[in-house]
């Protein structure tokens, strides 16, 4: 585990994930300038091919990355301050095209998006990742997108605030799957259906445990929902449009935020390159505007310290934005040159 001195030197740090396949860097790390949130570059490393996601564990000692290709990995890293060391192989995760990563229950869970399954890689007491996964569910169905939704594609996995169930979302059936872990082996609780056609990518919870928001990458939508954490029941309840207008040209939503204290809700939209803003409203939504990503192509969208950052894949760059605490608009501030940029977490 990394040493508590290290961290303390270092409190404020941002990893960055990018698409070596496109010129990317692979993991680059960065501080975080206390009084502006500017991004300040430190460091990187080669890594694993295509580190497209990451996570950290709770003590922020280990980071762990996804290897987005075709045979599929996941890799750990130890934190040592401003440095990255590898901490043992990459192991294979069975499934192809892993896009997303979270934690559960002493497990590393992988969203496959190429092969439409969840994997479950157990982790040691020290945070290093075991040599075989433990357990996968295989997602099945489809979609009525012709290109897009011939089968599952999973796009994100994660826990719920509680840290009970698992949650994965699926692009390619139109739904959100609640599982549990059983002897390390994601198993299926219950299936919640969302619009056909809509292409769900992300979800938040809001931080009343009661609410969850999932933004539509197929559709330029979110889906506002009530969540029962006791049962693991997820309800929509309405579908909010993420631009005010149609789009001119390609919309596809990508990240999306909420702010801590749950006023406000963030997305962020490729092809249009924008930000938008919503105010939380009872049970719904309401679009407050929209401003510009920054860049080309915002392929994630992270909260911290009171600002948003934006990961551009496509003008290689990650943006950051000061929000308005009053009307929760963003304000651009900056950036930092990342080629292929896909996807910044603090820690």
């Amino acid at each position: 585990m990394a040493e508590s001195g290290a961290r303390a030197r270092v409190p404020h740090r941002a990893f960055i994930g990018s698409y070596t396949a496109a010129g990317g860097p692979g993991l680059v790390t960065a501080e975080v300038r206390p009084h502006d949130g500017a991004l300040i570059r430190t460091g990187g490393l080669g890594a694993v091919p295509d580190p497209s996601y990451l996570a950290l564990s709770l003590d922020g000692d280990m980071l762990y990355a996804v290897s987005e290709t075709a045979e599929g990995a996941v890799a750990a890293y130890r934190v040592r301050g401003d440095k990255l060391e590898p901490a043992g192989p990459p192991v294979p995760v069975g499934g192809s095209g892993p896009t997303h990563l979270g934690l559960h229950a002493g497990h590393l869970l992988t969203a496959n998006y190429g092969s439409g399954s969840v994997t479950a890689v157990p982790l040691r007491p020290d945070g290093t990742l075991a040599p075989v996964p433990s357990g996968q569910l295989q997602h099945t169905g489809s979609g009525p997108h012709d290109r897009r939704q011939r089968g599952p594609h999973p796009q994100q996995v994660r826990s719920d605030p509680e840290g009970r169930w698992i949650v994965s979302v699926d692009l390619g059936t139109d739904s959100v799957r609640v599982c549990t872990l059983d002897a390390g082996v994601p198993v299926p609780h219950r299936e919640i259906a969302l619009r056909p056609g809509s292409g769900p990518r992300h979800l938040v919870f809001h931080p009343d445990g009661g609410h969850a928001y999932v933004v539509n990458e197929l559709t330029p939508t979110v889906t506002v929902c009530r969540w029962d954490s006791a049962t693991g029941a997820l309800r929509p309840l309405t579908e909010v449009p993420v631009l005010p207008g149609a789009p001119a040209g390609d919309a596809y939503p990508s990240g999306i935020v909420v702010a801590p204290d749950g006023r406000f809700v963030w997305t962020a939209t490729r092809g249009e390159d924008v930000l938008s803003a919503f105010r939380v409203e009872g049970e719904g939504l309401r679009l407050l505007g929209t401003v510009p990503s920054g860049g080309h192509w915002p392929r994630a969208l992270t909260g911290h310290g009171g600002r948003l950052y934006t990961a551009h894949e496509r003008s290689g760059d990650v943006t950051w934005f000061t929000v308005d605490a009053t009307t929760g608009l963003p304000r651009y501030d900056g950036s930092l040159a990342v080629p292929a940029a896909s996807c910044v977490i603090f820690g």
